[in-house]
């Protein structure tokens, strides 16, 4: 009985801290849904960064690739404050000069 006892506090404490992140969020304005879109997106920038950093020139089709990934990552950091990703702001503004490179070779070879 003691150890569904400590189940149950545990459980609770757990569903208490979950909730608590959620109003964490909602507070600064954010939507649940759009942050975990930026966690994801996050991850997904890091990979572009080195993507950048070892490969210069392009297939037209990993072009294409490029451009849609980052169109994500743009997208969902800007649904949220600029203060939660100041850290990358170095990745986001590489992965952003390459976007516009490969926009504007594109946009050339057209």
């Amino acid at each position: 009985m003691v150890i569904l006892t400590i189940i149950y506090i545990l459980v609770f404490i757990i569903f208490a801290l979950i909730a608590f992140a959620v109003m964490q969020i909602k507070m600064a304005g954010i939507n649940v849904k759009d942050f975990f879109t930026f966690i994801k997106a996050n991850e997904i920038l890091d990979d572009l960064y080195v993507f950048t950093k070892k490969s210069k020139k392009l297939s037209p089709q990993e072009q294409i690739i490029f451009l849609m990934e980052a169109e994500k990552v743009f997208k969902a950091f800007d649904k949220v404050p600029s203060m939660l990703w100041d850290e990358e702001y170095q990745k986001y503004r590489e992965v952003l000069n390459k976007y516009k490179d490969i926009k504007v070779m594109r946009w050339a070879s057209n």
